[in-house]
C-alpha cells in the first residue's frame, strides 16, 4: 500500500444540541449534530403522529361518499327490476324473470 495517502483517524466527540456527547474515532475534529438517539422522538417514546394535511379524513369523507352512492345505485336497480321483472346480469345482458317454477 502506498504511505500518507490515507487521513489521519483520531478520538473525537460527537456533541448533540441536547448535550449529550458521543466519543468515537473519526478523521474530523469536534462533529457537531442537530439530534441523537437521546432526544430524537422515535427512540424516546415521545413520537407524534401528525396528520397535518387531514388526508385520514378526506379518505373517510371519500369512501363513505362512495358506498352511499353505490347503496343509492343498488336500491334504484332493485326497485326497476321490480317493476319490469327484467333482472340485469353485470355483463349488461338481461335475462327474464320466470316465475313460477
Amino acid at each position: 500500500m502506498r504511505e500518507k495517502i490515507h487521513p489521519n483517524y483520531k478520538q473525537t466527540v460527537i456533541k448533540c444540541a441536547c448535550g449529550a456527547e458521543y466519543p468515537t474515532g473519526s478523521t474530523r475534529d469536534n462533529i457537531h449534530v442537530e439530534i441523537c438517539s437521546a432526544c430524537h422522538p422515535f427512540f424516546t417514546g415521545k413520537q407524534k403522529l401528525v396528520d397535518t394535511a387531514g388526508r385520514v379524513e378526506k379518505f373517510k369523507k371519500r369512501m363513505t361518499k362512495k358506498t352511499s352512492v353505490r347503496s343509492k345505485k343498488a336500491k334504484k336497480r332493485a326497485t326497476k327490476e321490480r317493476k319490469t321483472g327484467v333482472k340485469k346480469k353485470a355483463a349488461g345482458k338481461t335475462e327474464a324473470k320466470v316465475e313460477g317454477r
